[in-house]
């Protein structure tokens, strides 16, 4: 039960509690999740530990990539509320077919300097072959000729207008 009281130098009331700050129950919980009561390695959310790792840039994408099936926990296609832990080995779905495989090192609920945050992870994905190098390669290529080109300036539509009004006539 928590109980407010007001302390007269303050204008809004400050929250005290007896029992330390919420429910017995709740923190118990919150402590299984963890892994901290049965000695279990501490553990965070799937969503989470991918945005504090750098390997998303938001958790919004993070979420999204778990929903649509692009991230697998040892094997298994994985929620975004999926708790991760040390030793577990990740699969994620990048672009054009390739495979990310990754193996958690550490945990972090918070975000870190980049450069810690590398250190959560080991990057197991093999090298790519030459015959990927190059498909790679011309796959860029193609994309690039076929991606439409910029919207028109506005000399260029006065151009356009002009070769329109020409040929209408």
């Amino acid at each position: 039960m928590r109980i407010y009281v007001a302390s007269e130098p303050r204008e809004r009331p400050v929250r005290r509690s007896f029992s330390g700050g919420g429910s017995a129950p709740a923190k118990r919980r919150a402590r299984e999740r963890a892994g901290e009561s049965e000695g279990r390695s501490p553990s965070v959310r799937l969503d989470v530990w991918l945005d504090v790792a750098c390997l998303f840039k938001t958790r919004s994408e993070a979420q999204t990539a778990c929903r649509t099936g692009k991230i697998e926990v040892n094997g298994q296609p994985a929620k975004p509320n999926r708790l991760v832990r040390a030793g577990d080995r990740l699969t994620i779905g990048r672009a054009f077919g390739r495979k990310q495989l990754l193996e958690v090192r550490g945990i972090a609920d918070r975000h870190v300097a980049k450069a810690e945050a590398r250190e959560l992870y080991e990057d197991l994905t093999p090298a790519p072959t030459p015959e990927e190098i190059e498909q790679r390669r011309v796959e860029r290529m193609y994309r690039a000729a076929v991606t439409p080109p910029r919207a028109p300036d506005k000399r260029d539509r006065r151009a356009l207008r002009k070769i329109k009004e020409r040929g209408g006539r």
